[in-house]
């Protein structure tokens, strides 16, 4: 690395520093961490970089370490000190989907024959990856109860190198206990990953709980708006954040200018975001779990949950996604999808906007067969930031 992209890295370490002092909330971080007044005109809001190379001061002269965008761009790297000030890690990296930010940290810690332990209800993309791809490659793995620490443990291999963990769980809202994660993960001298995108970094602090790394499909809460497509880590260990910034560098899938500024605009206000999704997502809780045409919820909320109180333990609230089964089987589920009003059909989560799904033909359509498979009668929803009344009014006519 020449001195000046050095010079950038010492000053990008200082001001993430600086910016984890006590007197700084998580709110405040969200507006301000890597997102100082323009020093040309003094615009508060980062400007949108949106170049391709940048003009050196003689051969190797570059100015602020910037060279080419794939490499690095101002306005990626605004979004980057952001999110390891949110995350409270040394380093963040931000590509062009969750799943470019999942291959690049396979790439990163594993080599062929290197085992990872997955969840046994983990996303379908975060499956595929493993079971199409990564497999190929001779990367072996096997699934695992999450929820269950003893379940993990019993699954690691001599050559095991990471412990794959999404809590809550995607789409069956399973916790997984993050610190005695950690300490299973690092007993075997393995790398504990979590994914973070169901809690966002303002409910939960995997970091602070002993992962090594953090994993983000951004599109989701951190963007908020259903606008932008974008994937994220971010881990404390410097030299772990170093490997991971060259093979981003050398696969290039990297976070265009543009959507880097959609994101940030969009943690801005998480916290309030989040709050409202929280407050909402236990109100639906509450109609389902009464409703005669509901055979069971799956929301961390509750207290009959299997993790609540470790949701409980390790989270600020419990999140705006919630799953329930449907009485009837299948078609029933089906339908209850399509007669959903306020509640959108479609794929992802975490915008403003209210979604319902049916996992087993969507977004988890590529586990079925398989030892991920969900179940055939499962809704998901992504409760939004509407008016709570309005989105209890809708789900109850859609199951009739």
């Amino acid at each position: 690395m020449n001195d000046q992209h050095a010079a950038r890295d010492e000053a990008r370490d200082a001001e993430q520093n600086a910016a984890r002092t006590p007197a700084q909330h998580f709110e405040t971080l969200a507006i301000h961490a890597g997102q100082e007044p323009d020093a040309a005109t003094g615009a508060v809001v980062p400007p949108i970089h949106q170049v391709s190379t940048f003009k050196q001061d003689g051969v190797g002269g570059l100015r602020g370490g910037y060279e080419y965008s794939r490499s690095a761009n101002p306005t990626r790297t605004a979004l980057e000190e952001n999110l390891a000030a949110l995350e409270g890690g040394r380093r963040g990296l931000a590509f062009a989907s969750g799943l470019a930010a999942e291959d690049c940290l396979l790439r990163t810690l594993l080599t062929p024959g290197d085992h990872v332990v997955i969840p046994n209800d983990a996303y379908g993309g975060t499956f595929r990856l493993f079971a199409k791809v990564a497999e190929r490659w001779g990367v072996e793995w096997d699934v695992a109860d999450s929820s269950d620490p003893a379940a993990v443990r019993a699954a690691l291999r001599p050559r095991t190198k990471a412990v794959w963990v999404e809590t809550p769980s995607n789409p069956l809202l399973g916790i997984a206990d993050i610190a005695a994660l950690a300490d299973v993960a690092r007993t075997a001298g393995a790398r504990l990953v979590v994914d973070n995108t169901f809690a966002s970094p303002y409910l939960q602090q995997p970091l602070a709980l002993g992962a090594d790394v953090v994993v983000h499909s951004t599109t989701k809460y951190m963007g908020g708006h259903s606008d932008v497509v974008g994937g994220a880590l971010i881990t404390a260990d410097a030299a772990l954040g170093e490997e991971l910034a060259f093979h981003q560098n050398a696969m290039g899938a990297i976070a265009g200018p543009f959507d880097s500024w959609l994101v940030m605009r969009g943690a801005k206000t998480l916290a309030v975001r989040m709050d409202r999704h929280c407050a909402n997502a236990a109100r639906v809780a509450e109609l389902l779990v009464s409703h005669p045409k509901v055979v069971q919820v799956y929301y961390p909320g509750l207290e009959t949950h299997p993790g609540h109180e470790v949701a409980a333990k390790q989270m600020r609230d419990f999140g705006g996604m919630v799953s329930f089964r449907v009485a009837g089987g299948e078609e029933a589920a089906v339908e209850v999808c399509n007669r959903a009003e306020l509640f959108t059909l479609g794929e992802s989560l975490g915008g403003v906007e209210s979604l319902i799904e049916h996992p087993g033909r969507m977004t988890h359509a590529s586990a079925a067969g398989s030892a991920l498979e969900v179940p055939s009668d499962l809704v998901r929803l992504s409760v939004g930031i509407e008016a709570a009344d309005d989105l209890v009014a809708d789900l109850a006519q859609a199951l009739g």
